[in-house]
């Protein structure tokens, strides 16, 4: 079973690419959906990366409504690739990352972007 910050994500790109409408971010929210924070939603087929897109500072009122704007962004407007197409869902892979609040480093050596990430 797909964690519910995957569920959200994809059952937004299969209802925007079917019906073309944006779901409603649910009533009742799991805690982990009800912060402020930055998201990236990621999809791959078959191992290869078919689009990303997120934000590393809230955009929206919560994680909820953050997933579902990028996932709609990843499926359908990552520039790398062309829009997702209804046949491509059966075998979607989706990662949703939440991410902490950005923090400054005092020196280069503090810097681990495998880890971390890093803004510049």
């Amino acid at each position: 079973m797909e964690h519910p910050l995957v569920q959200l994500a994809r059952k937004t790109i299969e209802t925007y690419l079917r019906d073309g409408r944006i779901v409603e971010v649910p009533e009742v929210l799991a805690p982990e959906m009800e912060q402020k924070r930055g998201v990236f939603v990621s999809l791959h087929r078959r191992g290869k990366l078919r689009g990303c897109i997120g934000t590393f500072r809230p955009t929206t009122e919560n994680v909820a409504a953050e997933i579902t704007r990028n996932a709609i962004e990843a499926a359908t407007r990552d520039p790398r690739f062309p829009p997702m197409q209804v046949a491509e869902l059966d075998d979607l892979e989706i990662s949703v990352d939440v991410l902490a609040a950005p923090e400054p480093v005092g020196s280069v050596k503090e810097l681990d972007a495998k880890k971390y990430g890093v803004i510049v």
